[in-house]
């Protein structure tokens, strides 16, 4: 049995709600990834912030990277996966959920990621087209 911990990006990283769009770019640039999870207070996950909302919900819009904070970028709370669930649960998710990443948890603590790179790389040819269906085949 293919588990999510099989697929995922280990040492995902998670940024706090108050950080600007200003540092979470920088993260990302620093960590070669294209989306963070972010926590509040708690460290519990609140949102993902991507590469693209950074350029669709502040660049494009005029906003300041620098005065912007990443919680107002999210939109809803993410999905996630435990690190144990079986790649169908993952799919399945990922599918229903017409999401392009998928936070991986642990014993309630952010563990890992899944991508669609991750997902190109572990699924069959059926598998992987029936994601990109479900994902962007659908209006």
């Amino acid at each position: 049995m293919t588990t999510a911990r099989d697929i995922m990006k280990p040492g995902a990283q998670w940024i706090s709600k108050q950080e600007t769009v200003e540092r979470a770019s920088k993260l990302m640039a620093e960590l070669g990834v294209g989306s963070l999870v972010i926590a509040d207070e708690n460290e519990r996950m609140c949102g993902i912030v991507t590469d693209r909302d950074i350029v669709v919900k502040c660049i494009a819009q005029g906003k300041s990277p620098s005065g912007t904070r990443v919680e107002e970028l999210c939109e809803a709370t993410p999905r996630w996966v435990d690190a144990d669930a079986d790649i169908e649960v993952v799919l399945d998710e990922m599918e229903s959920n017409r999401v392009k990443r998928m936070p991986v948890i642990e014993n309630k603590r952010l563990v890992g990621m899944i991508s669609e790179a991750d997902l190109a790389r572990h699924l069959d040819d059926n598998q992987l087209g029936e994601f990109v269906t479900a994902v962007y085949g659908r209006p």
